[in-house]
């Protein structure tokens, strides 16, 4: 359609049928979950196609099925007076049928790459059941490890959450918005959500511009500029203003500093919400309130439905400024081809070709074991032996189903999700040892369950212990006071530690914990997350060695919970810790102010050695280049894959700096006794951050920079940054 066109059926508009197309209601068409109270969602489906019908929602959510859609496209087509197509919208977040990691141990890869063939093989997934939008990627900086929701996004650092907020959107969204596989992407949730205090769900943002802006914003940016089309709008308030009636962030910054003409939609009634904030006084305030900061969409409260119209008929909303959002929602249904082709991710025959499934499971597979963080390895423990070794296999995830996929996955195939157990069987000779005992439950002892666990410990060369948190400890609305273990596996964990036959810990777990006793102590350690379908065949694949294990930590995991929030790009203090000092110095009474497993840490089943980095020269131009190589040395008996980390300091700014950041990396494989040579560049505009006078530029003057292995190691080297 062109925009003629589009402006020709703005006008032929009533004011309804345009607060209409800016209704976003659930859809009871084809519920998710039919089985939950069955009547009244066959109530609600009727409500929900004279919803279409009148022309009073543009768009429906959480639904699934592509020949109920059909049934809704051809109810807003036929049977409305101007046959306005919807679009059909979910959460679909780290994985469709086929399940993959949560984005947080993904985006331990380090691969923003695999990112998007995980997110492009969601879409695929997601359009062939009748979905055309998706409310990711969420691309939150979560700092403090309290906060559930970091489960959703890539972690702490800001260069690798922009990287992975990019990929993901590229991969959802494909090459062609109009193609049948093309699924819109919705970055969330715009802005600072991940900065609630205390990690406190739905809690107050109380930060400075500069924080904001070289913080929070720069993933949205990256995802906006890879194509994102639609940004979703957080709960939180910034500074005491709502983010979803925030004018200063969605209009005054996204519309006119960074030119954003596509959508925002709210999050699940956070227009509503403006009441409970105290920052509106009643429905009719908060409708106002958000509609005229730039909140183009309300999701299921109805305000808009039910008092939009009445604003504009009064006046106190200009019919300009509705059909602005008008506008921008046509164009979005226009730019993924729903005006020429209505049907378009509707095909029942797709939806029932399961082709893909073979080719699917191998990616979650490879994707899950690049999601594996190795911790510790002490004694060469791991890999594990195939065959003559007694494995006893303990824990509540041994057998466990359904703490497989991890928060937000709404349509997995359950049918698919391989076990520990499972994958452990599948890999070992016929005729190995393999003991399995659950030892306790997620939260609570199993009668008996430690004794059990302690013989078979006895009886084992080798304890392979799974524990973790329960599925539902992170997530939305699960933040945690202690982010350890529960009480029942700490005591197994203790128990078995004491039959001293060596301990193998498998985590699975949506957060950075805070490690304690046995587990912190054990000879391994391996974090694997949320893994998705193919988690037992990819930790087999770890644990005998059948991968090396090559991701890194995407946060910080604390010594404590009391830590945080933590993270390792924390400005200078005028008293830093030194090693003979810890009196009146920067740190916990108990603890240094530092990590357990520091950001980027990880190893592998071999040993890599970097060169001294060597620099073009001593001194980058204001308008030049860097070139920055290093040799990495492959020293042990495998091949092995390296994230070689680039860090920089600056020394003196007119803001203090965070004492290391993140300005590169690079994922190399390594043969065995070889070396690569990995070259980094660097400019003065990776040096930039938001000064006291709310201008963005670097500054010159004498910098440090690693390149190194984890966030806390290497040499550093120095340079100089030119003045103009």
């Amino acid at each position: 359609m062109s925009p003629d066109r589009i402006e020709s059926l703005i006008a032929r508009m009533t004011v309804d049928e345009k607060v209409g197309q800016l209704s976003v209601f659930a859809d009871m068409v084809r519920p998710f979950a039919p089985d939950v109270n069955p009547e009244a969602n066959a109530s609600n489906a009727e409500q929900v196609l004279e919803q279409v019908r009148t022309g009073r929602v543009g768009s429906l959510f959480n639904g699934v099925g592509a020949e109920l859609g059909r049934r809704l496209q051809q109810v807003a087509l036929e049977e409305s007076r101007l046959g306005i197509p919807l679009i059909l919208a979910s959460d679909v977040i780290h994985g469709m049928r086929t399940v993959f990691p949560i984005p947080l141990g993904e985006a331990a890869s380090f691969e923003p790459e695999l990112a998007l063939r995980t997110a492009r093989a969601t879409a695929i997934e997601a359009t062939a059941a009748g979905i055309h939008w998706t409310y990711a990627p969420a691309v939150d900086i979560a700092r403090d490890q309290r906060w559930g929701r970091g489960a959703e996004g890539a972690g702490e650092d800001v260069l690798l959450s922009c990287e992975f907020a990019a990929a993901r959107v590229r991969g959802f969204q494909g090459d062609d918005l109009k193609a049948d596989d093309s699924l819109l992407a919705t970055p969330k949730h715009f802005a600072a959500y991940g900065a609630v205090a205390a990690g406190m769900e739905y809690a107050q943002v109380d930060i400075s511009p500069q924080t904001l802006r070289d913080v929070h914003l720069p993933p949205f940016k990256a995802a906006l500029d890879a194509g994102a089309l639609s940004l979703m709008s957080a709960f939180n308030d910034i500074n005491g203003v709502p983010a979803s009636a925030n004018r200063a962030l969605l209009t005054d910054l996204l519309r006119n500093e960074w030119k954003f003409e596509g959508v925002v939609v709210s999050d699940y009634t956070a227009d509503m919400e403006l009441i409970a904030h105290g920052y509106a006084a009643d429905e009719v305030d908060a409708t106002r309130k958000a509609f005229l900061a730039g909140l183009d969409l309300s999701m299921q409260s109805g305000f808009y439905d039910q008092h939009l119209a009445g604003l504009v008929h009064a006046g106190e909303v200009p019919m300009a400024v509705l059909d602005a959002s008008v506008r921008r929602i046509l164009q979005l249904k226009e730019a993924i081809g729903l005006f020429d082709n209505p049907y378009r991710s509707l095909d029942p025959a797709r939806e029932a070709d399961q082709s893909h499934i073979a080719e699917h499971d191998a990616l979650a597979r490879d994707a899950a074991r690049r999601s594996v963080v190795l911790l510790k390895n002490d004694g060469e423990l791991l890999p594990l032996k195939k065959q003559g070794q007694k494995i006893a296999l303990i824990g509540p995830f041994v057998q466990d189903r359904e703490n497989i996929e991890g928060c937000w996955t709404l349509f997995g195939d359950k049918s698919r999700y391989v076990t520990l157990e499972t994958g452990m069987r599948a890999a070992v000779a016929a005729d190995a040892e393999l003991e399995i005992v659950a030892g306790c439950g997620l939260e609570a002892p199993l009668e008996g369950g430690i004794e059990a666990a302690v013989a078979a410990a006895q009886r084992a060369d080798v304890v392979v212990l799974a524990v973790g948190e329960p599925q539902r400890y992170s997530g939305e609305a699960q933040s945690r006071v202690e982010i350890t273990l529960p009480p029942a596996q700490q005591a197994l964990a203790e128990a078995l530690a004491a039959t001293g036959t060596p301990l193998v810990v498998v985590l699975r777990n949506g957060r950075a914990l805070a490690l304690q006793g046995a587990v912190r102590d054990a000879q391994a350690i391996a974090v694997s997350w949320y893994l998705g379908t193919q988690n037992g065949h990819a930790l087999a694949d770890i644990l005998f060695g059948d991968y090396s294990p090559s991701a890194r930590l995407p946060v910080s995991f604390p010594h404590a919970s009391g830590q945080q929030p933590y993270f390792y790009s924390h400005p200078r203090s005028g008293r830093p810790e030194l090693p003979t000092m810890s009196e009146f110095k920067s740190r916990w009474r108990e603890f240094p102010n530092a990590a357990l497993y520091a950001f980027g840490h990880g190893i592998g089943y071999t040993r890599f050695e970097y060169e001294a980095p060597r620099l073009s020269s001593a001194q980058l131009d204001w308008d030049g280049e860097l070139v920055i190589r290093t040799r990495i040395r492959n020293l042990g008996a495998v091949a092995g894959e390296e994230v070689v980390q680039l860090y920089v300091h600056d020394r003196v700014a007119s803001r203090v700096r965070p004492v290391r950041e993140l300005k590169a990396f690079q994922k190399v494989a390594v043969a065995v006794g070889a070396s690569v040579e990995v070259e980094f560049h660097l400019d003065r505009h990776q040096l930039a951050f938001t000064g006291v006078d709310g201008e963005y530029s670097a500054e010159p003057g004498l910098f440090d920079l690693w390149v190194c292995a984890s966030s806390v190691s290497g040499e550093a080297v120095s340079f100089e940054l030119l003045g103009r």
